[in-house]
């Protein structure tokens, strides 16, 4: 499979509900999942090449799933923007977990976060009362931990929901990359394939930004693919939110029984040497794999992310 399916969940809220919508590839019957999940800005087709990676490596007994979290991609965006918060979007991703058991029982489930989407993995990893299919039997966490740093945290809300408009995927992708030199190296073709699914043409968008198209449509000008409101949680964060935030991944944390796998990128500005190196003394005691020359957050494009991931979950 070079590309994958479009899916979509409904779940619920307190504003009448909305749908998730997730990528899948592989054999949607087969047993072993992989939820990849994204970070605050991003989309599920950033593990394209990851997950091409995983199936051919499974030779397609695999099913690997990238959710769109709310607000972002081909997903619904939310009518309340206090709902752009981690409890909503784990409870969005059991649901997906649930219509994808009901269609074909999964029997063994893993997860690849990177920042974001890693906290969501520790709140579904480290709550053993969710009604989950299996146990998250292994779980990466990329740049991500308990503890992010707040100034991490105010770079990042000072840019989400700033994006122009564009008169070309190129220009578009040019603009980007200026937030996200963090991200290491990449080759002009691997930034363009990661940007294109970042951008919706302008036009398909309605008076209120809600109408939604396929992110390959080719006409511009063009808009990032998510909706600006979801830094308002974060640019409302106060130092104390922050501090009780943090001393309750910590605990969920300590409750992970998967195994665990942590990325670092060397020059991350949001985790910490400090707090990955507390990671792997306390809780499921997490591997630690660093990555030179990369800031937040590696994009397991390159070979030897790809492999560490690879390798983790499938040898």
């Amino acid at each position: 499979m070079t590309e994958p399916t479009l899916e979509f969940v409904a779940c619920a809220d307190n504003q009448g509900g909305h749908r998730m919508a997730w990528w899948g590839w592989g054999d949607p019957k087969a047993q072993h999942v992989v939820v990849c999940v994204h970070g605050l800005t991003r989309q599920g087709r950033d593990f394209d090449t990851l997950a091409r990676a995983l199936v051919e490596r499974a030779q397609g007994r695999i099913r690997v799933v990238c959710p769109d979290i709310v607000g972002r991609g081909e997903s619904d965006w939310l009518r309340d923007p206090q709902g752009y918060q981690v409890p909503v979007y784990a409870a969005d991703v059991l649901a997906m977990l649930a219509q994808l058991h009901a269609a074909h029982p999964v029997g063994m489930l893993d997860w690849v976060g990177t920042s974001m989407g890693g906290l969501i993995g520790m709140v579904i990893a480290g709550s053993p009362q969710l009604p989950l299919p299996a146990p998250v039997r292994r779980l990466v966490l990329n740049d991500v931990g308990p503890a992010i740093n707040r100034q991490a945290i105010e770079r990042i809300g000072a840019y989400v929901g700033t994006g122009g408009r564009y008169d070309s995927v190129e220009q578009a992708a040019e603009a980007m990359w200026a937030l996200s030199t963090s991200f290491g190296e990449h080759t002009p073709e691997q930034w363009l394939a990661l940007s294109r699914p970042m951008l919706v043409p302008a036009a398909s968008r309605s008076a209120d930004g809600r109408a939604k198209v396929s992110a390959g449509v080719a006409a511009g000008p063009f808009v990032l693919h998510y909706d600006p409101a979801i830094g308002v949680p974060l640019r409302a964060l106060t130092p104390e939110a922050t501090d009780q935030g943090e001393a309750v991944m910590w605990t969920l944390y300590d409750a992970i029984k998967a195994r665990t796998l942590l990325l670092r990128g060397a020059d991350s500005d949001l985790l910490s040497k400090e707090t990955a190196l507390a990671m792997t003394t306390r809780g499921p005691c997490a591997r630690l794999v660093e990555f030179q020359k990369v800031g937040h957050a590696p994009t397991l494009v390159a070979p030897d992310q790809q492999r560490a991931v690879v390798e983790f979950l499938l040898d």
